[in-house]
């Protein structure tokens, strides 16, 4: 197991270099750079840049230095100093826009994974364990619904419902006398009072998609050998399925850390925006559509990282809570 593990890890600091290497080279494809960015937006608010503007801001921030030059800039900055470069658009580094935005990005994220699985696994055992009937039923057609439906639509719903019928401004995660506001307890309980329509939202998709795939995967686990071998030791029931097919269905929920862990800090973008959330998925849309590199290639850097952790992980979680997989 440990031989394993360090394998994984040396190559995923290659995959990294490699994704980094890439990323970056994507980000520079599209036709010009921040500066004519910068300017069309300029131009659509009323404003003309002129070519010795644009020429200095070139000058200011690198842009006319060969491209392996600004990667391996960028790069060394990010292994001897942690420093992930500067963004154009913000005027700031780029490692405090996204130091300011991960913490209630990862508080968000982490609580509407923990309302997926509460959800998911009683649900899908539950319609497993009562197949064809009309809970069953009812419960097949709330997964499929809940995959089929929008989450932005849905977030627009619960917008209208909270402003209508509860008088509460539920876009956002702040009130707007607490935006600006240290903290304290009033703004912690304003936040809680905010964050059910988050949770709700980014939660639907997940948790219909779990409950399909628990169902199906206990109901695969059932009519084994195994179980009925536990049944005839004695065994209750309820710990006879709890202690072996369910056991054995969580495997999905695990390997899902693979890419649980990026979706922590990417989340939904388009629900973030539509719901006016401070998290980092609004802040990479940005820094892709001003093409605000360093920002963008960080953004992509830490997914990457999130996505290569997540997989070592769940790969050790599998081999303990599956004995079939081992790493010898």
């Amino acid at each position: 197991m440990f031989q394993f593990i360090v394998q994984r890890i040396v190559w995923g600091i290659v995959t990294l270099l490699a994704i980094s290497l890439l990323s970056f080279t994507i980000i520079q494809l599209p036709p010009g750079d921040f500066a004519t960015a910068y300017a069309a937006e300029q131009r659509e608010m009323g404003a003309l840049i002129t070519d010795a503007e644009m020429a200095q801001i070139r000058e200011e921030f690198g842009l006319n230095d060969p491209f392996l030059v600004q990667y391996l800039r960028w790069i060394s900055g990010i292994v001897l100093k942690g420093d992930f470069g500067f963004s154009f658009a913000y005027k700031k580094p780029v490692s405090d826009l996204i130091w300011e935005r991960l913490g209630l990005t990862i508080m968000i994220s982490t609580m509407t994974i923990g309302f997926v699985w509460i959800v998911a696994i009683p649900v899908g055992v539950y319609s497993a364990t009562h197949q064809y009937s009309l809970a069953d039923y009812i419960l097949t057609f709330l997964g499929f619904a809940g995959r089929a439906f929008p989450n932005f639509m849905l977030a627009l719903i619960l917008m209208w419902v909270g402003f209508a019928y509860l008088k509460l401004d539920v876009s956002g995660l702040f009130s707007p006398d607490f935006r600006a506001a240290p903290w304290n307890l009033a703004k912690v309980w304003d936040m809680i009072k905010h964050l059910w329509v988050p949770i709700i939202v980014l939660g639907t998709d997940g948790t219909a998609g779990l409950i399909r795939i628990m169902r199906a995967n206990t109901l695969d686990e059932l009519p084994k050998p195994y179980v009925e071998t536990a049944r005839a030791k004695g065994l209750s029931e309820t710990k006879v399925i709890l202690k072996y097919p369910v056991r054995v269905a969580l495997n999905p929920f695990i390997s899902g850390l693979a890419y649980l862990l990026p979706s922590i800090v990417s989340g939904a973008v388009i629900t973030a925006v539509v719901l006016n959330l401070p998290t980092t998925g609004p802040l990479f849309l940005s820094a892709l559509l001003l093409q605000d590199m360093y920002m963008a290639g960080a953004f992509v850097l830490v997914l990457s990282s999130l996505t290569i952790f997540g997989t070592v992980i769940s790969d050790i979680l599998l081999a303990w809570v599956d004995p079939r997989i081992r790493y010898r």
